[in-house]
């Protein structure tokens, strides 16, 4: 169904529609991740942080976790400490300056990763109609949105 019928609207311009349409499928895209998250009792931002970590194959800074984020969330010391609570996640301190933090991920950490990836991938419901060429172009259609951004909203005056 197109988003003019789903959320009843007609659009000034197909600018305008894209801008919603983008809106409208993260929010939904969103809702799906932290509905199938919720099985492994983990947030989206959550699995962000575990999945940095897997493939940094190595501790990191809380900064260097914070940056590589995909949505940058100003709790994320708070959604750390939740995944050390739940053995996910060990917090090291740097011998050469106690006020550096490093994280590593644990192996009960990269257990709970693989049985998300099985599930994922069994269960992938985004993208399945669209074909390796179409994926691509709209990855490279999204690429060259954001490059178009401002980097900061200008207030009217």
């Amino acid at each position: 169904m197109e988003i003019g019928e789903i959320i009843q609207t007609k659009f000034k311009s197909p600018q305008q529609k894209a801008i919603v349409n983008v809106r409208y499928t993260s929010n939904f895209m969103g809702q799906y991740e932290n509905s199938f998250m919720a099985m492994f009792d983990l947030s989206m931002a959550q699995f962000n942080i575990l999945r940095i970590l897997r493939g940094a194959k190595k501790p990191l800074s809380v900064t260097a976790v914070k940056e590589r984020m995909i949505e940058r969330s100003p709790n994320t010391t708070r959604l750390m400490d939740k995944l050390i609570e739940k053995n996910l996640l060990e917090r090291v301190r740097c011998d050469s300056d106690r006020r550096v933090v490093y994280v590593s991920i644990t192996e009960q950490g990269l257990e709970l990763l693989s049985r998300i990836d099985v599930d994922l991938e069994d269960s992938s419901v985004f993208l399945t109609n669209l074909s390796d060429e179409e994926a691509e172009e709209l990855s490279r259609l999204l690429d060259k949105f954001r490059g178009s951004c401002p980097k900061k909203p200008q207030i009217a005056e």
